[in-house]
């Protein structure tokens, strides 16, 4: 009986453990046109202009704004 409640809250801590990744990850981009700004991958996957969220994937926002010149992360 013991050994059964050991192995129960082992699952049960590796089972809270394993959450999706909080992280954000932001560079700075800049073009002639605009000041420099941030660009944040937020976890949810969405797209934070200096913190402001867009709604927009990260992967879309980005390659939209390379397609307008916009360099990021130099």
């Amino acid at each position: 009986m013991r050994r059964s409640l050991i192995l129960s809250i082992v699952f049960t801590v590796a089972l809270l453990s394993c959450k999706k990744d909080d992280a954000v990850s932001c560079t700075t981009c800049s073009s002639p046109q605009t000041l420099n700004f941030e660009l944040c991958s937020e976890s949810n996957g969405d797209a934070s202009v200096n913190g402001e969220d867009t709604d927009i994937d990260y992967e879309i926002y980005l390659a939209s704004l390379k397609k307008d010149g916009v360099e990021c992360g130099r």
